[in-house]
C-alpha cells in the first residue's frame, strides 16, 4: 500500500471506516459503529486522548505513525479480533482495565447499577461489608464495587487461572489488594465460609443455538466465558441453588443474563425474578432477595 495517500487523521478515519464496512466486522465490544471503533483505534495508536478527535483530524503525521496506524485497521480487519485485544485496553464507564485474549472483554449491564449502589435494593450503602462475585474475568465488577462500596471487602472468583491473571493485574493498577481477594474455584467450592450482603456475577449464559451463530470477534474471546449450556442456564442454576447459604438475611443476589430472559424466567420464573433497569431495557439482569432464594 502506498503510504503516502495517508497524511492526516482525517485521512485515516476516512479510510478505516470503509475498511471495516467492506469488511462487515461486528462491532459490540465498546464500539457500536465503524467510525467510533476507527476514531479509537486511530486515537489509541496514535497515543492521543480518546475524547478528542477533532482538534487531531487535520494534524500532519510521520511516515512510521501512519504505518503504525494501517497496521492496526489491517490487524482488526484481517484477525477479527476486538479492537480491546488489540489495544489491550477496554473501558467500563470510566473504568479502564487491562485485558487480552485470556478473559473476555469487559462488558456489563450491572456497571450501570453499581453507581447508584443498586438503588433502591440497597438502602444503606456503607453497611455493605461483604461482597461476592462470581465469574469475575478480568476484574472489572469486583473492582468497580469495591470503589464503590469503600467500606467492603470483596471477594472474586473465577474458574480460569489466565482469566485471574488478568484480575491480579488490574486489581494491582487500581491498588485493591487490601481489600478486593481473587479466589480460584469452580463458583462456591473454594469460596470462604461466610455471608455476603451481595453477590453479583455475569455469568457464561449464551445458549447452545445462539454459541454456533457467534460472530468471530466473539468466537475469539475465551469459550468457557461465553457458553452457558443448552439454554444458557447451567451456571445460573448453580448460582442460584448456592446463593441462599451464602447471603446474608438481608442480601441479595444479582444476575446478568444478557438476553436470556425467556431461559431464566423458565428456570427461574417461580422464584419472583426482579428484573432491574438498564440502558438496554428490563430484560438484562434480574435480581433475588435472601427471602426469595430459601423457599
Amino acid at each position: 500500500m502506498n503510504t503516502t495517500l495517508f497524511t492526516t487523521p482525517r485521512d485515516l478515519l476516512r479510510y478505516a471506516v470503509t475498511r471495516f464496512n467492506t469488511a462487515q466486522l461486528f462491532f459490540g465490544h465498546g464500539s457500536m459503529e465503524a467510525f467510533d471503533e476507527a476514531a479509537y483505534l486511530i486515537l489509541h495508536t496514535l497515543k492521543l486522548p480518546l475524547d478528542r478527535l477533532d482538534p487531531f483530524l487535520d494534524a500532519r503525521l510521520l511516515p512510521e505513525e501512519v504505518a503504525s496506524v494501517l497496521a492496526v485497521i489491517e490487524r482488526r480487519v484481517v484477525e477479527r479480533i476486538p479492537a480491546a485485544y488489540i489495544t489491550n485496553e477496554a473501558w467500563l464507564g470510566t473504568y479502564k482495565f487491562y485485558v487480552d485474549e485470556r478473559t473476555i472483554v469487559p462488558r456489563s449491564f450491572i456497571a450501570e447499577l453499581i453507581p447508584d449502589y443498586f438503588a433502591p435494593w440497597v438502602n444503606q450503602p456503607e453497611n455493605v461489608s461483604n461482597i461476592l462475585e462470581l465469574c469475575t474475568g478480568s476484574g472489572c465488577l469486583a473492582i468497580m464495587m469495591a470503589d464503590a462500596f469503600p467500606d467492603a471487602r470483596v471477594d472474586a472468583v473465577d474458574i480460569s487461572a489466565d482469566a485471574l491473571e488478568v484480575a491480579k493485574r488490574n486489581v494491582a493498577n487500581y491498588e485493591l489488594e487490601d481489600r478486593l481477594t481473587l479466589i480460584h474455584s469452580d463458583l462456591y467450592a473454594n469460596v470462604p465460609a461466610k455471608k455476603y450482603d451481595l453477590i453479583i456475577t455475569n455469568p457464561p449464559y449464551v445458549n447452545s443455538g445462539s454459541m454456533s451463530k457467534l460472530p468471530m470477534e466473539y468466537r475469539a474471546e475465551p469459550e468457557l466465558a461465553l457458553d452457558g449450556g443448552k439454554d444458557g442456564m447451567d451456571l445460573v442454576r448453580r448460582i442460584v441453588a448456592g446463593a441462599a447459604e451464602r447471603l446474608t438475611d438481608d442480601g441479595l443476589l444479582i444476575v446478568e443474563i444478557g438476553n436470556e430472559k425467556e431461559f431464566a424466567e423458565a428456570a427461574f420464573g417461580e422464584l419472583g425474578l426482579t428484573w432491574l433497569t438498564t440502558s438496554n431495557g428490563d430484560d438484562m439482569v434480574f435480581l433475588l432477595t435472601a427471602d426469595q432464594l430459601k423457599l
